[in-house]
């Protein structure tokens, strides 16, 4: 799996979206696909991010920075689950700044944040694409 001890998220945008070696994991758990396990979470995550991203972008315009933490710290967990670490990492650290009370710190990755959600909303897209194209 990916380097989950570096927090850093620096270079995010040079790594594969969705970590292999967890969506290899959630593959374990359904060996023959027959509950169509990764498929179920993916879509799962998809809804869930884009209602969470909402929410978040709703929370910071309203300043309602202990909201922001709070969607961060629920999307770094459910996005590590499904192989976006990164996303998760810029999620872990604005929960961290937040939590410390450094906005300013914060704002600019807020930003980031919404530039990874587009990369991991294509990437969850795709694979679900390819997962509907394997089951045919």
């Amino acid at each position: 799996m990916g380097d989950l001890n570096n927090p850093g998220i620096e270079g995010a945008a040079s790594r594969p979206v969705l970590d292999a070696a967890s969506l290899a994991e959630l593959r374990a758990l359904d060996p023959d696909g027959k509950a169509q396990l990764v498929k179920r979470v993916l879509t799962t995550y998809q809804s869930s991010l884009a209602k969470l991203t909402q929410q978040l972008r709703s929370a910071r315009g309203e300043g309602a920075w202990e909201q922001v933490g709070r969607v961060a710290h629920t999307l770094k967990s459910s996005s590590a689950s499904i192989g976006a670490l990164a996303l998760s990492s810029l999620c872990a650290e604005i929960e961290r700044l937040v939590r410390g009370g450094d906005i300013a710190g914060a704002e600019p990755l807020v930003e980031r944040f919404h530039a990874e959600v587009q990369r991991v909303e294509v990437a969850v897209g795709q694979t679900l694409q390819h997962l509907e194209a394997a089951a045919s």
